[in-house]
């Protein structure tokens, strides 16, 4: 893993990132001794991200969800 000065690192920051992205990671160094790595973090593939109703059919939700308990409720706060 190649070190970087941090000087040249804030000058080249989105060349040296781009790097990273496409997998060369790099050592930032500060007076020679290292500070920081920086390599590309793992993001999901579209096919792999999380989308609204991925459980639909899966469950159901009784039709008096909204006043489930509202009795008890009720009594809680003085009735």
């Amino acid at each position: 893993m190649e070190a970087i000065n941090i000087h040249e690192a804030k000058t080249r920051l989105s060349q040296l990132v781009a790097r990273a992205a496409e997998g060369e990671g790099f050592i930032i160094a500060k007076a020679g001794k290292p500070m920081a790595r920086v390599t590309a973090i793992d993001s999901p593939t579209s096919g792999q991200q999380k989308r609204l109703g991925f459980l639909a059919g899966q469950f159901k939700i009784p039709n008096d969800f909204d006043r489930m308990g509202q009795e008890e409720i009720a009594e809680m706060f003085g009735g």
